[in-house]
């Protein structure tokens, strides 16, 4: 247990902000999650409970007073203690960090089996010295950063190379809310094995775009978030992100995008997921990537949307100015389609019949036309369960007079339409009639008594 304690009070004094406020660590051992405030010299024994936690969250404090702490020269009992550990996830909050202090214990961490760090609510303050980390690997793969105050990425590139060894292993990495303006081209090269990056809520423009993916940088990406940036050009950030060649999923939700009818340029064949929602864009964006699966346009300005992609499952154009439904006819493999809070009056319930593969459809908020077809089509759609969230208090009747406010799931379908019903009883009246006056023709007497019989 000695080597336990030691770890304990070298993760506590390395780690941890030290205040002078008395704190301790909480251990939820249903989740294996444990949390820690404010430790102090009196109390840092609490983080012997954090051990068994796969999660270790350290919160509150200054590390300025161990700049110069020493971390190398573990010995042997300690490094095999921290490599016997089973806490995956380690996340720094509320800290002012210096940064020569973080390029000591990152090192720290390459004796561990830590695979995911993140930082939110820090400041770094100062510049490190990432030499000793020249040729060391870590395990980390997944590397965080939200609302963190740091030195500008611009003339780092040395410091980035001296964490080559890692960065070229890293799989995940998330830089939002840090007022980001601009990622340098030789940045991005270090991250040969990167599959997600996610850049929300910074301040990117078209015009750092292009330099940060540029030729050779980030070659295995797959994800990217661009969520709630300075992005206004789709020309611009398409061109930027055409030499991205594993790109799958792309996220420029919550910018303000004007599209350009002269453009052609061509978005990454690989692309799966394109999330437009909320960019202010009063007409769809086309060419459209021709393999696209998910499909987000909601929150806009779209009055009409003409799509045609076989590959197409999941369309979502909720909150829109859309007067009718889309033409699905060309979408074969759709499986959702969201058409919440636009102005359409009636679903296109032959072609929703033709398509076997769908499944979700949600269209509450909007002014439903209370017809014989629009609202049994509706009530035939609720019954098997394929009207997704809203039913039936989102689906009113605006038209006709009688039913306005009308939850459409009470309207009597039989009777709104008195020729559906009338029609069918009268046919079947007259061939009744019919064969009653060819049997009385025909018939003997018993045969005539037969016949009424019959």
């Amino acid at each position: 247990m000695a080597p336990r304690r030691l770890l304990a009070g070298s993760v506590a004094v390395l780690l941890l902000g030290l205040l002078e406020v008395e704190g301790r660590c909480f251990f939820n051992r249903t989740e294996e999650h444990c949390v820690c405030y404010n430790l102090t010299q009196e109390t840092v024994g609490s983080i012997i409970q954090c051990l068994p936690a796969s999660v270790v969250e350290f919160r509150g404090g200054e590390l300025e007073r161990y700049v110069a702490f020493p971390i190398t020269g573990l010995d042997s009992s300690t490094i095999e203690t921290l490599g016997s550990l089973v806490i995956r996830k380690i996340v720094f909050a509320d800290l002012l960090v210096p940064e020569i202090l973080l390029a000591r214990v990152l090192r720290f961490f390459s004796y561990t089996q830590v695979q995911e760090l993140e930082f939110e609510n820090c400041i770094f303050k100062g510049r490190g010295n990432w030499d000793d980390m020249a040729g060391q690997g870590l395990p980390i793969l997944s590397l965080h950063f939200h609302n963190v105050t740091a030195a500008p990425l611009t003339g780092r590139q040395q410091d980035f190379s001296s964490l080559s060894s890692w960065l070229e292993t890293l799989q995940e990495l998330a830089v939002t809310g840090c007022h980001l303006t601009s990622l340098p081209c030789a940045i991005g090269r270090e991250f040969r094995a990167l599959r997600s990056l996610d850049m929300a809520q910074n301040s990117l423009g078209d015009e750092s775009l292009m330099p940060a993916f540029c030729q050779g940088a980030f070659p295995q990406l797959q994800v990217l978030i661009l969520q709630s940036n300075n992005l206004t050009s789709h020309h611009s950030v398409c061109e930027s992100v055409q030499l991205l060649p594993e790109l799958q999923h792309l996220d420029l939700s919550q910018n303000k995008l004007v599209a350009d009818p002269s453009s052609s340029c061509q978005w990454p064949v690989s692309l799966r997921i394109f999330n437009l929602s909320n960019t202010g864009l009063d007409e769809a964006l086309t060419p459209l990537p021709p393999r696209l699966e998910v499909l987000d346009m909601s929150c806009n300005h779209l009055r009409a949307v003409d799509i045609s992609l076989s590959s197409l499952k999941k369309l979502f154009l909720s909150q829109n100015l859309l007067q009718a439904a889309p033409s699905i006819r060309n979408c074969p493999a759709l499986d959702t389609l969201h058409l919440n809070n636009n102005s359409i009056a009636e679903l296109p319930w032959a072609e929703l019949k033709l398509l076997g593969h769908l499944r979700d459809v949600a269209a509450a908020g909007n002014p439903c036309s209370c017809s014989c077809s629009g609202a049994g089509g509706l009530q035939a759609l609720a019954a098997t369960g394929r009207l997704g969230q809203g039913w039936p208090e989102g689906y009113r009747c605006h038209s006709p007079p009688g039913y306005r406010g009308w939850l459409v799931r009470d309207v009597p379908v039989l009777q709104c339409n008195s020729a559906a019903v009338i029609a069918p009883v009268s046919i079947a009246l007259a061939l009744l009639a019919l064969a009653g006056a060819v049997c009385l023709l025909r018939a003997r007497p018993g045969l005539l008594r037969r016949c009424r019989g019959g």
